[in-house]
């Protein structure tokens, strides 16, 4: 006689050996992927350059021209509407200018820049210029870096390259 300990375990294992294990297969075709809008995150077609001679770059959803006034050693940040060419206003209170090391067409090489831009000309907490300072400014160079900050309450970044 078979004792129960040894019998279920290998009635148990018949079972599932002649059933096996299956899942239902799904015959629904798969869908395509959802069509979205255009993220912040992603990129499009090149920038031509601003209204005012410097470079336009995308900031979260936002367009944004970098411009450089080298004798003030100052630099401007205009907000840009779609068209790219009139300027728009956000809500933000500062943003945090963040340079590379670069060089002049000497060769001297310009130290890297974090530069605080305040708004100028705020109409009940909306700009569209911010201007900042720094004596590395004053270099004649080609400035690149990062642009970080927050409008409207929420985190926005972007990449600029003169």
């Amino acid at each position: 006689m078979l004792c129960f300990k040894t019998t279920l375990p290998i009635l148990l294992a018949a079972m599932l050996a002649s059933t096996g294990c299956s899942e239902p297969k799904d015959t629904a075709k798969p869908t395509a992927p959802p069509t979205t809008n255009r993220t912040a995150t992603e990129k499009h077609a090149p920038h031509g350059a601003g209204p005012n001679g410097g470079v336009v770059f995308d900031l979260g959803s936002h367009h944004a021209e970098f411009t450089v006034d080298h004798p003030k050693q100052q630099c401007t940040i205009l907000f840009l509407g779609d068209d790219e060419k009139t300027p728009t206003a956000v809500a933000a209170s500062e943003f945090i200018l963040s340079i590379k090391e670069t060089k002049t067409a000497d060769g001297t090489v310009v130290a890297p820049m974090t530069v605080t831009m305040t708004p100028v000309d705020a109409d009940a907490g909306k700009s569209n210029k911010f201007v900042g300072s720094d004596p590395g400014i004053g270099n004649v160079a080609d400035f690149e870096g990062t642009l970080a900050g927050e409008i409207n309450g929420k985190p926005v970044m972007g990449e600029f390259q003169e």
